[in-house]
């Protein structure tokens, strides 16, 4: 039993929050925006919670659809369902209940918040298989990474305004870049199995496009925060996501997987950073 559980927790990555924190800070930042710095407590527990729920589920759906290519992968050989520690139906029985969970807790929003959950399932369901049949699978992952950013202005405003599409597009963009550096890491192994990704369909242009993207993700927020008149805190909380952007730069400078793979995981701090901007933004407007 005590086997089991330690697998289930390396199953859902419990030990690499990473992937949680970058899926977190947007969507709080969304909440923040449009809560206009006074979020629900409510909400505010609701999308932490599903934020947790959501990334170990698509993490289970993930190995769930690798089973049988993990082996192949220097990074993934000892996943539990390579190893056999855990079965298909186990993980399948996991997945469904963190699903069921999260869903649970949605029904505590609104009828929209409940309707863009389902949608953001299926999208994160999807970026397993995508793997498979397109070049682009990073876009699919950013669209699901993005997707907490309009629930968070259905459950707390109840409507979706225009200016919230920006912050979609923007976190879309950065999600592709870091997730480009993650895949460098795993570049040659996916490539002589069959996986796709854009670190394969970029080649030598890999630092060049994820620069452009890094680039037009800071002007697209930049644009956001104009939108909902985000003032200097947010502004500086972006100039400083631009010298990490140019760190990151530094660390795949090289192509080598330790640092593609330190540079995925520094874009905790952009996300961080970005999220502290908004918050001040509106802490330091409550004492003016």
């Amino acid at each position: 039993m005590i086997t089991k559980f330690r697998a289930a927790l390396q199953l859902i990555r419990f030990d690499k929050p990473i992937g949680t924190y970058l899926l977190l800070w947007p969507t709080l930042g969304a909440l923040w925006i449009a809560a206009e710095g006074t979020p629900d407590y409510l909400l505010l527990a609701i999308f932490i919670a599903g934020t947790f729920l959501m990334r170990s589920a698509g993490c289970i759906i993930n190995d769930i659809a690798d089973r049988n290519v993990d082996g192949a992968v220097a990074r993934t050989q000892g996943r539990p369902l390579v190893t056999g520690v855990l079965t298909v139906n186990e993980a399948i029985a996991l997945f469904l209940a963190f699903c069921f969970t999260a869903f649970v807790l949605v029904l505590f929003t609104n009828t929209l918040t409940i309707a863009l959950s389902l949608g953001g399932v299926l999208i994160a369901s999807a970026y397993p298989f995508a793997k498979r049949y397109t070049n682009l699978p990073q876009l699919v992952l950013g669209a699901a990474f993005s997707f907490g950013i309009p629930m968070a202005f259905s459950a707390q405003r109840g409507d979706l305004p225009s200016a919230l599409w920006l912050l979609f597009v923007g976190n879309l963009l950065w999600t592709v870049a870091y997730d480009t550096q993650y895949a460098m890491v795993d570049r040659l192994d996916d490539a002589k199995i069959g996986i796709k990704s854009t670190a394969i369909l970029f080649g030598d242009a890999d630092r060049l496009i994820i620069g452009v993207l890094q680039g037009l993700s800071l002007l697209t927020l930049l644009m956001a925060g104009r939108r909902f008149e985000l003032g200097l805190a947010y502004n500086m909380s972006l100039l400083i996501a631009a010298g990490l952007f140019i760190y990151h730069q530094y660390l795949i400078r090289n192509r080598d997987s330790e640092g593609c793979f330190k540079a995925f995981k520094h874009n905790n701090w952009v996300g961080l950073i970005i999220f502290m901007g908004v918050v001040l933004h509106y802490q330091l407007g409550s004492l003016n």
